[in-house]
Parts: C-alpha cells; sequence; structure tokens
C-alpha cells in the first residue's frame, strides 16, 4: 500500500487534480520543466507563453499549490486502500508505460501483477445480443483457460459480462474506470468492483477518487484499457461506439486487433465487420487469437498454470501438451542441432520430431536447418 509520503508523491497527485492537464500536456511540460515540482513552482508568466497551454489551465496550474492540499488525497486513499503509482514508480505496468500518452499516475485498488503483462481486452457494446452475450462469456472463459488476464472498462454491456467471466473461472482480471473510486459508473457495477479486487484482481483509473466521469473519460480511459494489453478482442460493436474508438487507439498503439463476426442482419456486428474489412483478425475461437501473438515483449511467469514452470516467450506456449513443453525447454534462442534436443530431452528421436512439428507450426521456434532449429 501507500508508504511513500514524499513531496514528490504529493506533487504527483496536485498534478493531477488540475483541470485540463492530461497525459500529452504532462509530457510537454515535463520536457520542458524537468520535474513535477518544477511545473508546479513555475508562475503564470513561465506558463503562458507555451501554445499547448490554455490560458486558464496555466492559470489553475499556478495557483494549484495555494489552492488545493494533496494530503487530503493521499488520506482519502490511504483510508480505502487505494495505492498511488506515479509513472516513474517501478510497480508501474511496463506495456502501459510504453505508450505515447500514458496516465502520468494511476490509482489503484487491489494488486496488478507481473504476470498481467500477458492480458487480452475484451470490450464491445453496452447494448449487447444474446448471441453476444454467449461469445463474450465463451471467447473470454477460454482465454482464462490460456493463462490471460482479462481486461476490460467495467461498463455495462460485454465489459461485465468478460469481468465475470474471468470471476467464474478464477482468473485475474483488471477493471479500468472512467472516474475515480468513489464516483464508480455505472453504478449497477460497484458490486462487481469490489469482487474484481476481493478476486485479487485490480479496478484502477488515472483520476482521483472524488472525479465525477464525463463524456470525455471514457476514450481517455479506452487508451489505458488498451495499453495494458498485448490485444483487443472486440465482440459486438455497431459502427458509431466507443468500443470502435477503443480500437482505433488499440491500433495507434501498435496492438493486435481482434474482432468476432456476426449476423450481417444485427447493426450490433457491423462495426466487428468493419474492423475485419479493414484487417482486424476474424476470431472463432480461442487458438486464433494465440496464433496471432507473436514472442512476448518480455518473458512472462504464469504462477496460475503451475505445468509452466518456466517463464513463456509465446502466446501459443499455453496451448503445448507436456511432451512438447519438455522439447521446448531444451531449444535455445541460439542454433539448437536436432540431436542435441534428442539428448538432454531424454525422448526419443520420433517423438523428438513429432513435437517439433508442433513447434514450428504454432511460430514457437524456426527451422533454419534440416536439423538445427532456435526459438523465434
Amino acid at each position: 500500500m501507500i508508504n511513500d509520503y514524499s513531496s514528490e508523491l504529493l506533487d504527483n497527485i496536485l498534478l493531477s487534480t488540475v483541470e485540463g492537464i492530461g497525459s500529452r500536456t504532462y509530457q510537454q511540460l515535463l520536457e520542458r520543466f524537468g520535474s513535477v515540482a518544477e511545473i508546479l513552482n513555475a508562475s503564470y508568466r513561465d506558463l503562458s507563453g507555451f501554445e499547448f497551454l490554455k490560458p486558464d489551465t496555466a492559470s489553475r496550474l499556478a495557483s494549484a499549490r495555494k489552492n488545493f492540499d494533496p494530503n487530503v488525497i493521499l488520506e482519502l486513499c490511504q483510508r480505502d486502500r487505494i495505492d498511488i503509482i506515479p509513472l516513474h514508480d517501478s510497480r508501474y505496468p511496463e506495456p502501459l508505460r510504453t505508450i505515447h500518452d500514458p496516465p502520468p499516475i494511476l490509482y489503484v485498488k487491489g494488486k496488478i501483477l507481473p504476470q498481467d503483462t500477458f492480458s487480452i481486452a475484451v470490450i464491445g457494446t453496452r447494448r449487447n445480443s444474446a448471441y453476444g452475450c454467449r461469445q463474450a462469456d465463451r471467447l473470454t472463459t477460454a482465454l482464462c483457460l490460456n493463462g490471460f488476464t482479462i481486461i476490460s472498462g467495467l461498463a455495462l454491456g460485454i465489459d461485465g459480462i468478460a469481468h465475470r467471466a474471468a470471476l467464474k473461472s478464477n482468473t485475474r482480471t483488471l477493471a479500468v474506470l472512467g472516474s475515480g473510486h468513489h464516483r464508480i459508473y455505472p453504478p449497477e457495477h460497484e458490486t462487481l468492483a469490489e469482487q474484481i479486487v476481493q478476486s485479487g484482481g485490480a479496478v484502477l483509473s488515472e483520476y482521483p477518487p472524488l472525479h465525477q466521469s464525463a463524456k470525455w473519460t471514457f476514450p481517455q480511459r479506452n487508451r489505458i484499457v488498451s495499453g495494458l494489453a498485448l490485444g483487443v478482442l472486440v465482440v459486438e460493436s455497431p459502427m458509431r461506439s466507443g468500443a470502435m474508438i477503443s480500437a482505433r487507439i488499440a491500433g495507434e498503439q501498435g496492438r493486435d486487433i481482434f474482432a468476432v463476426p456476426g449476423s450481417i442482419e444485427s447493426t450490433a456486428s457491423h462495426g466487428c465487420h468493419q474492423l475485419i474489412r479493414d484487417g482486424a483478425y476474424l476470431v472463432e475461437s480461442a487458438d486464433d487469437i494465440l496464433n496471432v501473438l507473436g514472442p512476448l515483449r518480455q518473458k512472462v511467469f504464469l504462477f496460475n498454470m503451475p505445468q509452466l514452470s518456466n517463464p513463456i516467450h509465446h502466446p501459443n506456449e499455453m496451448s503445448l501438451n507436456q511432451m512438447e513443453l519438455t522439447v521446448l525447454q531444451h531449444i535455445n534462442m541460439s542454433p539448437t542441432p536436432l540431436n542435441d534436443i534428442v539428448t538432454t530431452s531424454g525422448l526419443e528421436e520420433q517423438q523428438v520430431v513429432a513435437a517439433l512439428s508442433v513447434l514450428e507450426k504454432k511460430r514457437i521456434i524456426r527451422q533454419i536447418s534440416p536439423v538445427v532449429f532456435v526459438r523465434m
């Protein structure tokens, strides 16, 4: 929990309360002043020369220290067990840190773990059909069985179905709010948020606890949902929807986009069909997602899957049987001869060859000569 009461933390909290200071503005100011303290110490005259800063925002920023005490938020978060994680903190999720406009600060209830880098965002319409409900539940459950953390936005419809499917599967799920923790929207999902935290997952927001949601906060929230994940699965979405905005943002962040096809007679699926036309991967099963995701940006240990005692490098490792896992453990990132694999694995050559065929088909390894293999 909160164990750092330094002036730097208080300054980060204070800056997060200033209206008009979003993630991009924060980055621009930080580039010019070097630290959050220097930003808050700047005078109106210092700030008014920047074209990216509106006059009223510059005025609020220059007077922030006089107008608000960040200890109020610090004490509120401490009382309600809301952790505060600034961008520079080692606990800040690395995938989110790498997007071009990461939140300067995260307010987190629950725990974000390193294994959450192995995650998929599941999103869709708030007005889902029975078909959308079935597919969201089926695909999310399958992804959970393959070790993924499920990320979504705690909204009505597909978001809520995805979170509940993860809870039902005893799998980690992270919910990203478009409001502060004390202003959860929709209010119907307050209990769901509590269940996510109690299950070991997390509910997070870039806004202080008492911040109200607004029309603009949800598109902002969506960049966090996709930024945390390896890819984004859109289950059901009309052409004009927040899910389509999220998919666009995900593409800009370099995330893989997956879409579930539906009936051509259903407007709820027209957005997914457009995404597929635009290059999103058509999804009928979790295998369609596993087959697309390439080598992970960093190795991940999955503590909820003891059969994978070693860190995984590629999502397709989740679908391997024990013999294939054994063979894989004896293939290096540098070229590995077939004879070495047979010797060190203790398996028969015929078993090794069969396993190598599967590993190559799943794009986990590459054959660089008839008898030499290397991990992807």
